[in-house]
């Protein structure tokens, strides 16, 4: 009986507002942090030699973190209304990109594809974007020999990006606390 009395205290937001604070944080978030991100992986104390992540160099980071947080509403909002935030979360992506939503749709469920790939048999959507990132930015062939031949990041290292990607992971249980969705 609580959960629906408090339910009732939650402030309403619509859905279109949702996919709007979703592109805007994701794109404030790497926009105001990705030089810093460059920074922490080129100085990572488990590579034996600096590596060259251009700090201007963000389009692979910022597309794993809008394909990491869109697979992620799933867990936070209900069937169908999960599915109309993700189609007004493309659109929104796709006027930002100057692209039509099928190409915007596609971009993101090809990185969601490459993710299953590189973290299989893992389905932790965080482990895959911090793979992801180890992947897109050719982290390996700045590790030790053991791990670079490997092809496959040395654990703490990995530890390392997953704490990074936490940052970029938006906190929809503390929003869905304090509000409702509204169509």
């Amino acid at each position: 009986m609580a959960f629906g009395i408090t339910s009732i205290f939650k402030k309403k937001v619509e859905e279109e507002k949702v996919a709007d604070l979703f592109v805007n944080i994701v794109f404030n978030a790497v926009d105001t942090s990705f030089g810093e991100v460059a920074e922490l992986l080129n100085n990572d104390l488990n590579l034996i030699a600096r590596a060259t992540v251009d700090p201007e160099n963000q389009d692979d980071f910022l597309m794993i973190v809008l394909a990491g947080n869109f697979h992620l509403l799933d867990e936070y909002f209900h069937e169908g209304q999960e599915d109309r935030i993700k189609e007004l979360t493309v659109a929104k992506l796709a006027a930002v990109y100057g692209v039509d939503t099928v190409t915007m749709r596609s971009a993101i469920e090809n990185t969601l594809a490459y993710f299953k790939k590189i973290n299989y048999p893992s389905k932790n959507t965080h482990y895959a974007m911090s793979r992801a990132v180890f992947h897109k930015y050719g982290l390996n062939e700045f590790q030790k020999d053991y791990f670079r031949n490997l092809n496959a990041p040395d654990p703490i290292l990995l530890k390392n990006i997953d704490e990074i990607m936490d940052q970029f992971i938006i906190k929809w249980d503390t929003f869905t606390e304090k509000y409702r969705i509204t169509d």
